[in-house]
């Protein structure tokens, strides 16, 4: 809803000392306000002002109550209730005679606003005593009911709010509190029997890291054969002395010194093709076992398929009944033309699904009897 605005101006004469000079002729002064209307009396105004009527001072009269805050604006003898608030922030009211030059007339820091639906004689509040600090405090938020919130146009919504707003405050530690905490972990380290710092880069855990892994690949054989400790005894015999020999080995290259590089080549190659032996003994003990428990993960398998098999085979069972029974009960011959088709596809579904039940029950039963 747009509201009228309109500037009303009053002209005060101000008298100085009396002087034979003409320069010192008295200035003419303007105090001007807003005047916010309903968009009909606005209408009606505007016209009045752009046409320059004569009778203007009949068809609007503003008339104030003694709070000087509240009164009545009658638009041609019709009343209506106004309150003079307090603009955010002061306008600056100019004139110009050739759209060229502009004066500035006056500052304009006060709105009058305009209802239909107020009250025309609102009760006065009593004066109170300034010394009083209660009183203090009762001036201040009757003051804040004049306090507009908004500029005259749109964009300038709630701008008092918005410039007035609280700042978001940002935490901090406070740093009394950090130095306490240094102090205190500095004293019980002074008081330690024996402290020790430890400081760790990130390159160096990654160099830890692969030289742990080379070192797992090279001990992988004894741990692989301590996990598949179900084996026989054989097999950890034939462990004990692979894992003797290179012993002996390397401490017989240890003896030997760094003099016999090639011969040290050789041992490395022999170690190497000892751990791949021993692995391929122990991969074909196992083989057995893995083939077994691979047969039962496979019948497993089978034996859900044939389930879900079956229950589509009962689903499809019941839904042939159903239309049969529907065919049964229609008289229409096109229409139980229709659902005989929907029941020659049924029964060609169920004979898919016999047979795949068939097929999975034949491959179940040829692998239990390996």
């Amino acid at each position: 809803m747009q509201n009228k605005k309109t500037k009303v101006t009053s002209k005060i004469k101000v008298g100085k000392a009396v002087s034979k000079n003409k320069d010192d002729a008295p200035h003419e002064l303007e105090s001007q306000f807003v005047l916010r209307l309903p968009p009909e009396y606005a209408s009606t105004v505007r016209r009045a002002v752009q046409s320059g009527s004569v009778n203007l001072k009949d068809r609007l009269t503003i008339e104030l109550h003694a709070d000087g805050r509240h009164g009545i604006v009658r638009v041609d003898r019709v009343p209506l209730a106004c309150k003079l608030v307090d603009l955010p922030c002061i306008l600056e009211s100019l004139k110009t005679v050739d759209k060229k030059t502009f004066y500035k007339t006056a500052d304009v820091c006060q709105m009058l606003v305009c209802t239909v639906d107020g009250d025309l004689y609102p009760p006065l509040e009593e004066p109170t005593g300034i010394t009083d600090p209660k009183n203090k405090k009762k001036d201040k938020d009757k003051e804040k009911k004049f306090v507009w919130n908004h500029g005259i146009t749109c964009p300038l919504k709630n701008t008092r709010k918005r410039r007035f707003r609280k700042t978001a405050k940002k935490k901090y530690i406070e740093s009394p509190d950090v130095e306490k905490e240094v102090k205190r972990l500095l004293s019980t380290d002074s008081e330690a029997v024996s402290v020790r710092w430890e400081v760790i880069a990130e390159d160096e855990t990654k160099e830890a890291d692969n030289h742990g892994s080379l070192a797992n690949l090279d001990s992988s054989p004894g741990t692989s054969g301590h996990k598949l400790g179900h084996g026989s005894s054989v097999e950890r015999d034939e462990l004990r002395e692979i894992f003797n020999d290179i012993s002996s080995s390397s401490e017989d290259e240890e003896d030997e010194g760094d003099r016999h590089e090639d011969e040290d080549l050789n041992i490395m190659d022999t170690e190497e093709d000892l751990e791949r032996q021993l692995q391929e003994k122990l991969n074909e003990s196992d083989g057995a076992r893995d083939e077994s428990e691979c047969n039962n993960q496979i019948v497993l398998e089978f034996q859900v398929q044939i389930n879900n098999v079956k229950n589509k085979l009962q689903e499809t069972q019941d839904r042939k009944k159903q239309q049969e029974d529907l065919i049964m009960k229609v008289e229409n011959l096109a229409l139980k033309n229709r659902f005989q088709t929907l029941l020659d596809e049924i029964i060609q579904e169920e004979e898919r699904l016999m047979e795949q039940l068939a097929s999975l029950q034949e491959q179940l039963d040829s692998l239990i009897e390996k």
